[in-house]
């Protein structure tokens, strides 16, 4: 196994590399990979850097639906909890955007404590992306919608951790105050 730095850098660098030329929805289609160091420096800090596998998957947890990197390569590379981690995380993309909606709604409560975490610092990530400065009204329209959304994916994930849980109401505020 890895050492805990070590396994966080390869986590970063195989996350940059799959993801490489995707762009993230929301403000200025920055690099996807920006997304995935925001989830990962949330968990970071929301565990105060004593788990390093939670850290590695918040980078990677997003592979699996988005590249053609398998479940078998992230337990050979990273072990398995991390590759557990990453499948929880992992929506089905042959079902319709709603199926997959309703489904992060109706199973997050049944997730593992780790993975509810990455489902609430990917949704912060997420909110935030969609907050502009002066947005028009379809960018209201969608960050309304997606809060919404979030709220109802994050109520079955809270209790885990009192600092992701606060985080998340501070980003919807901030999100609501721009509607």
């Amino acid at each position: 196994m890895l050492a805990p730095l070590c396994l966080v850098s390869e986590a970063a660098e195989l996350a940059a590399r799959r993801h490489a030329g995707q762009q993230r929805k929301g403000r200025g289609n920055e690099p996807y990979v920006n997304h995935l160091a925001e989830v990962a420096s949330l968990l970071s800090a929301a565990t105060e850097g004593t788990d390093a596998e939670l850290v590695a998957a918040g980078w990677l947890h997003d592979t699996l639906e988005d590249t053609n990197t398998t479940h078998e390569e992230l337990a050979e590379f990273f072990g398995l909890r991390v590759a557990g981690l990453v499948q929880e995380c992992t929506d089905d993309m042959n079902l319709p955007k709603s199926e997959r909606r309703w489904l992060q709604i109706v199973d997050c409560p049944h997730k593992s404590d780790s993975a509810k975490l990455i489902k609430i610092a990917d949704k912060i990530s997420n909110v935030r992306a969609r907050i502009f400065p002066n947005p028009n009204d379809e960018q209201r329209e969608e960050l309304a919608d997606y809060v919404a959304w979030a709220e109802q994916v994050v109520a079955g994930c809270r209790g885990g951790n009192a600092a992701l849980d606060a985080m998340f109401d501070e980003t919807v505020a901030h999100a609501r105050a721009t509607l």
